[in-house]
């Protein structure tokens, strides 16, 4: 229903400000720039699906052999005590834990392709053990904003987008990108939590996120100690090993239970194919309407009036050139990705708002597009509070940044 309302926001303000524009202003290359934008979108829309099915297909016939190989109900295990508090829905020990986690993992690792078809396993999953198919439940709730809160401790992509931009420290925003993305996903866990009536004094949550900040404490303090070279090495070893030790795991995993592991495999795989073409109107849907926004002028007026409002009250506007890429992150992957790319070209990659779209970037996740294909995949039409959960943690991972990006870089 959220979506529903958001959805129709982004056309009627779209529209009404491209009345305005061209009646008042004389500007006839709006209407024209938002109906090409929505050529564009559906254009890309169905690109990124069609794109999806190759990776789909993979990574759910790995993960069909590592279910039928016992690999997800290891992991189920092993979370159970954590999960069970987190997901009070979730029957303990059932295989969906482990595509959960194995889902969680990959994001935290920046594994942007993996962590999309293990996601849609989880739901699929998740949606097995929801009583109203089209309502969402808590555990998808719960699932969806630890994505959108984006937790990565390896930002791949972001540090590469730097080096080609000609940064002379590609990964100096790489410890304010981690303290970011750990608040946005600090808060996405509490705000769920406080919807859902969760114990957050739990002994095992507090166990859990103590042991989490100390291990990012130790992260931090480990790439300290190395060089700008190194850290690149390092960063992008682990995601690929990691990513190789999960495929050669399963299989394992599949021989050892005497399973036929390529019939699984294909089987798995034939999922991925149904799921990519299920999600193109979910995509279609929200990327048109991103686009329509966009194209009518609506993203550049709200930045100026947010840069209007911090100066009013007397805060230090500066942050306020990299902004866009903080509002567009929720809407559009992509989308942000360009704008970051854009404010480092604009401004220098290490100029103080390169640096903080950069943060901006990776402090969350893409919130909508997130909501969209995942409820997308199972038939999800009402939201209840995913959304205002997943817009709370993306704030906070807002907040955070700007904070964070004054104390590294002002």
């Amino acid at each position: 229903m959220v979506l529903n309302y958001i959805w129709l926001a982004f056309f009627l303000t779209a529209f009404a400000v491209a009345s305005v524009r061209l009646i008042f202003f004389g500007d006839t290359t709006v209407f024209p720039d938002i109906i090409n934008s929505t050529f564009a979108s559906s254009k890309t829309a169905f690109e990124i699906s069609l794109g999806l099915t190759g990776v789909l297909s993979l990574w759910l016939g790995i993960m069909k052999i590592g279910e039928m190989g016992g690999v997800v109900n290891w992991f189920a295990r092993i979370l159970s005590p954590l999960f069970s508090k987190l997901f009070p829905d979730i029957p303990k020990g059932h295989p969906v834990t482990g595509s959960i986690f194995m889902n969680l993992a990959a994001n935290m690792l920046g594994l942007d392709n993996a962590a999309t078809p293990l996601g849609l396993k989880a739901m699929e999953g998740l949606q097995e053990l929801n009583p109203r198919k089209d309502t969402a439940s808590n555990p998808m709730i719960m699932f969806l904003v630890l994505n959108t809160s984006g937790l990565t401790i390896i930002p791949i992509s972001i540090m590469v987008y730097r080096a080609q931009m000609g940064a002379a420290q590609p990964t100096d925003v790489f410890v304010p990108i981690l303290l970011a993305t750990f608040f946005s996903t600090l808060a996405g866990i509490i705000t769920v939590s406080l919807y859902q009536r969760i114990n957050l004094l739990n002994r095992t949550i507090l166990l859990f996120l103590g042991g989490a900040s100390l291990f990012i404490a130790g992260i931090i303090w480990f790439f300290t100690t190395l060089s700008r070279q190194q850290i690149d090495t390092y960063s992008t070893t682990t995601a690929n090993v990691f990513l190789f030790v999960i495929i050669i795991g399963f299989i394992i995993a599949g021989m050892r239970k005497r399973i036929n592991v390529y019939d699984a495999f294909v089987e798995g795989a034939k999922e991925g194919f149904t799921t990519a073409v299920r999600i193109i109107p979910y995509l279609v849907a929200i990327l048109v309407g991103i686009g329509v926004f966009r194209a009518s002028g609506c993203m550049d007026y709200l930045i100026r009036g947010v840069a209007k409002l911090t100066e009013l009250c007397g805060i230090n506007s500066d942050f306020v050139g990299a902004l866009p890429t903080a509002l567009m992150k929720p809407l559009s992957g992509s989308g942000a990705r360009g704008l970051m790319v854009d404010a480092m070209s604009t401004y220098g990659a290490d100029s103080f708002i390169g640096r903080m779209a950069c943060v901006f970037q990776g402090s969350t996740d893409t919130t909508f597009y997130i909501l969209a294909v995942y409820f997308g995949s199972v038939g999800i039409t009402r939201t209840r509070h995913a959304v205002p959960c997943g817009l709370l943690a993306d704030l906070a991972g807002v907040l955070a940044a700007i904070f964070i990006c004054y104390l590294f870089f002002g």
